[in-house]
């Protein structure tokens, strides 16, 4: 017999419920379809930096689908809003509860927030899977800028080429400058997220270094958020005026993680950027698409989406 669902925001006594909710959802797509499931692990817990992350930086943001009577989660969908933007990250339904139009609903409720704010939706998506895809244009998402998923294991004495120009102009940023580092993405990008760069400079939930490049006159021309935490290793986001700039910005965010697995995302027509990243010992494991319900015009630069928190 069907339950009636109820959708509802996310509590934190629902942290471990949703890690476990992740991780099955991804497991049990990834090797169905792909025989890749052993990507995620065998463990759920890693996946708790998920809601402790969003929950930190979103109170009470996220959908949670669940089952009315016994109070059961089905599905999760992260969002939250941005000046310029709703984001939107992560949504996961459970398997056995696949094929009833929970994460529709989600993003339904996630996609009215935004018309009621006369705001666009955001979000990155994986191209391997064509049943989120299917069903993101449905919902009037616009594919755009496509990125490689590049692995890539840091070697523990550090990359073994040489630096590229300009790695000497990259810094740390300092805590007072999140709205700089967002003033320089919204002039690139056209969108705009403050309240993330200070989150991230903060540095009270996940673990993140911040790093800035300039260029020889000062001026910034490029940033990069770096996740270091056990449970998430990654590069991004991040934004850059060009390849060059991305580079070392790159290089820079790879030396912090010596000794680690790391997962990159990059752009697709950033074709020498690419060939770079193949140079240091990159190889290719999935294909993203950048999807808005109304796209930025004369976006500038590259940038190097994330998942936690996304960065559509």
């Amino acid at each position: 017999m069907a339950c009636t669902l109820a959708f509802t925001p996310l509590a934190a006594a629902d942290h471990e419920a949703v890690a476990h909710l992740l991780h099955r959802s991804l497991v049990d797509w990834y090797e169905s379809r792909l025989r890749q499931g052993a990507r995620f692990g065998d463990s759920p817990e890693p996946f708790r930096i998920f809601p402790e992350v969003y929950e930190a930086l979103d109170p009470g943001e996220a959908v949670t689908a669940r089952d009315e009577d016994t109070g059961e989660l089905l599905g999760v969908c992260f969002s939250h809003e941005r000046e310029t933007h709703v984001a939107v990250g992560i949504v996961a339904t459970a398997p056995e509860a696949a094929g009833r139009g929970i994460a529709r609903s989600m993003m339904q409720a996630v996609l009215a927030k935004a018309q009621a704010l006369g705001k666009p939706a955001r979000l990155v998506s994986s191209l391997l899977n064509l049943d989120s895809f299917s069903l993101y244009t449905r919902l009037g998402f616009v594919p755009g800028a496509i990125f490689q998923d590049l692995l890539l294991s840091v070697p523990a004495a550090g990359l073994a080429v040489a630096a590229p120009a300009g790695v000497e102009r990259v810094r740390p940023a300092r805590a007072d400058e999140a709205a700089r580092l967002a003033d320089f993405e919204q002039s690139l990008q056209g969108i705009r997220r403050e309240k993330d760069y200070a989150f991230f400079l903060a540095n009270r939930a996940g673990s993140w270094q911040v790093l800035v490049s300039e260029d020889s006159a000062g001026q910034i021309n490029g940033v990069l958020v770096v996740s270091d935490h056990p449970s998430f290793t990654m590069v991004g986001p991040g934004v850059a005026a060009d390849e060059a700039s991305g580079a070392a910005l790159l290089w820079r965010a790879l030396d912090l993680l010596r000794g680690r697995t790391v997962v990159f995302l990059v752009p697709c027509a950033a074709a020498g950027l690419v060939r770079t990243a193949y140079g240091w010992g990159a190889r290719n494991v999935e294909l993203h698409v950048a999807q808005s319900t109304a796209p930025v015009a004369g976006a500038r630069g590259l940038v190097f989406p994330t998942f936690l928190p996304e960065s559509g």
